[in-house]
């Protein structure tokens, strides 16, 4: 009910209509929901011996008998009644009570900002909008116009209180992300970062920044009456960016693309001066980022590709890399010819809440909301405009020089080395595996489990993201998707003397062993955030590091070779992202009806992995499981 509320008082307030009562009394329930703190219990603190008893389920199709006997006796030994693990415990469960999220802050700085790595390819996902095509710089700017548009009319939801809300089954999700996507920045530190939710402060923003060429206009999307500018302002604002920065200038912006640490210390230098400081402040406090590209460089032949690629690095220093600020949490990039999509930074959401606003910004367009023909019924009356773009400068010298010059070497490495293979599977979808009443989530896990085998013939640790969100301030729990199980899957799929009954009993006792897992990680559950709290209550206290995070059997099962994610979003869409470990991979997908679109990816410095044969893989995988089920459908029928 509160979802339609939502939608029906969204209406009613673009077409100035009086809300009835009984709608006004639905928004004042939906903005109470949206108050995490009254509805949402906090996240618990599993029992230890039960995360210890998963944990061994996890490591045991990874290590030898050998080394599993090890791993046992050391869990043995950590979880006696008047051991270190029990010690941890209770640090643990103190913390809990004294917090709203006994997880949140640390997991903030652990998975985000104490990373020093570049957050380009090793941290921010791509997401990759249905592609466009664009004939002329019109087309180019009309979109970029309507994508502005219709962020800002998702703004004004989320301002409100309005975004339909997320629910798991009954339960309702936290949906603190949402208000942090917008006006968010993470900023470089030396050693680690900090965030920035400027969309949370009293001076709200109300500009956003446009990048071309790698020049950065500050535009100002709000009138002095308070109204957003409407597409045909938009537009002229662009197209006024555009004509005053036809040459590219210094690549400032790729400083953003650098190891956290050098980046750091470059940003400390930048900011001495005066006009650097107030350029990157506006960088840093504007809503989102708007980067308008020239053509795909140096295209694979694959448009879904080249467009993922661009997305999460912007193909280097000989690209795009300089026309972004990947400190930004929401950048959206809109190409010459049509490759359309965002890089996000991952430090304040998990995908959904992006993948959300993708599916709002392309139901705006499709919808004709942002027509600005005023004689058109449901059209956006112009706002009265502030000012004209207005250019961030940027005075640089030697030593900033130099910093850049270093950027583009270490990332032409870094863009040289990830490699990536996207993809439409357009053989079945949700559908027909919902027809075998099976869970598509774990039939694709599976799969993906399988095309690793088939490829490298042994189990690889895989990391599937869950969310938590069932929780206050919740964000992700591990599905620890390789089992003794799934093993059993993939040798009974590979093995021709197998009869097809045994693979289809070996599928499904696979998916429910997943299953079983994932159920465990959305409440909490799981093995890994547990672990990771044990182990900083021992950093926090001063404490040595527990033999527990230093044996085989932890570092093998938390090696995870299979970085996978579902996004699931009502267009024709994919989120990318690189390998979480060099010998990985990358793969992330979103299951519509009849297909499944991947984005998967490898390193070119791994002799063991490549995406394109980890494609071929997959799909394999997928035909065979089909395959295997259709056969026994037949022989059930016969």
């Amino acid at each position: 009910m509160a979802l339609s509320a939502s939608f029906l008082i969204r209406q009613g307030l673009r077409c100035g209509r009086i809300i009835q009562a009984s709608n006004a009394a639905m928004v004042v329930q939906l903005r109470r929901l949206h108050d995490n703190k009254a509805v949402l219990p906090r996240l618990p603190v599993p029992a230890l011996e039960d995360t210890l008893e998963k944990y061994l389920k996890t490591v045991k199709p990874l290590v030898t008998d050998e080394e599993f006997a090890v791993t046992e006796e050391i869990v043995k030994k950590f979880s006696a009644p008047d051991a270190i693990g029990a010690t941890l415990q209770k640090k643990l469960l103190e913390r809990a009570r004294n917090t709203e999220n006994w997880l949140s802050d640390w997991w903030l700085n652990a998975a985000y900002l104490d990373c020093r790595g570049p957050v380009v390819v090793w941290s921010s996902p791509g997401l990759v909008f249905p592609l466009q095509e664009f004939k002329t710089l019109d087309d180019q700017l009309n979109f970029a116009a309507k994508v502005i548009s219709g962020t800002l009319d998702y703004k004004t939801m989320v301002d409100q209180k309005t975004v339909p809300l997320d629910r798991m089954g009954k339960d309702i999700l936290d949906m603190s992300q949402y208000f942090k996507i917008l006006g968010t920045c993470r900023i470089p530190g030396v050693t680690r970062d900090t965030i920035r939710f400027y969309g949370q402060e009293p001076n709200l923003p109300k500009h956003i920044v446009v990048a071309h060429n790698n020049h950065f206009f500050k535009i100002d999307v709000y009138g002095k009456d308070g109204k957003a500018l409407n597409v045909k302002q938009l537009v002229h604002q662009l197209r006024n960016v555009v004509e005053r920065s036809t040459h590219p200038t210094i690549p400032v912006g790729i400083l953003t693309t650098q190891n956290r640490n050098v980046w750091g210390k470059a940003y400390k230098q930048l900011r001495k001066d005066k006009t650097n400081r107030a350029s990157i402040d506006e960088i840093q406090r504007c809503i989102f980022l708007v980067a308008l590209d020239g053509p795909i460089v140096n295209p694979t032949g694959n448009i879904m590709t080249d467009a993922a690629l661009n997305c999460v690095h912007g193909n280097g220093p000989q690209g795009y890399a300089g026309n972004r600020w990947y400190d930004k949490t929401i950048q959206f990039i809109v190409g010459k010819k049509g490759a359309v999509g965002l890089t996000y930074e991952h430090t304040p959401a998990e995908g959904p809440p992006v993948a959300n606003l993708m599916d709002h910004i392309m139901d705006y367009i499709i919808s004709g909301r942002d027509v600005s023909d005023e004689k058109k019924n449901g059209s956006q009356p112009p706002a009265e405009e502030l000012s004209r773009p207005h250019r961030l400068m940027f005075n640089v010298g030697a030593d900033i020089k130099q910093d850049i010059e270093d950027a583009k070497v270490a990332l032409e490495s870094l863009v040289g080395d990830l490699e990536m293979t996207c993809f439409k599977f357009s053989e079945f979808g949700k559908n027909f595996i919902k027809s075998q009443k099976l869970s598509p989530d774990s039939f694709l896990q599976m799969a993906i489990q399988l095309a690793f085998y088939r490829i490298h013939h042994e189990p690889g640790a895989h990391y599937e993201s869950a969310s938590t969100r069932k929780f206050l301030y919740g964000r992700t729990e591990t599905i620890r998707s390789c089992s003794v199980e799934s093993v059993n899957f993939a040798k009974a799929m590979l093995n021709k003397e197998t009869p097809n009954a045994e693979k289809v009993a070996a599928l499904r006792a696979a998916i429910e062993a997943h299953k079983s897992y994932a159920k465990h990680a959305v409440n909490a559950h799981g093995v890994d955030r547990h672990l990771l709290g044990l182990k900083l209550a021992a950093i926090e206290a001063g404490m040595d590091v527990p033999t527990l995070f230093m044996d085989v059997g932890y570092l093998r099962s938390s090696h995870m070779r299979l970085s996978t994610s579902q996004v699931p979003a009502r267009c024709d869409a994919f989120m990318c992202f690189g390998p979480l470990v060099p010998d990985g991979y990358g793969c992330c997908y979103n299951p519509r009806d009849d297909a499944v679109f991947f984005g998967t990816s490898a390193f070119n410095s791994s002799p063991e992995t490549d995406s394109a044969t980890f494609r071929e893989a997959l799909e394999q995988s997928l035909r065979d499981m089909q395959n295997i089920l259709l056969q026994d459908g037949l022989k059930a029928k016969l």
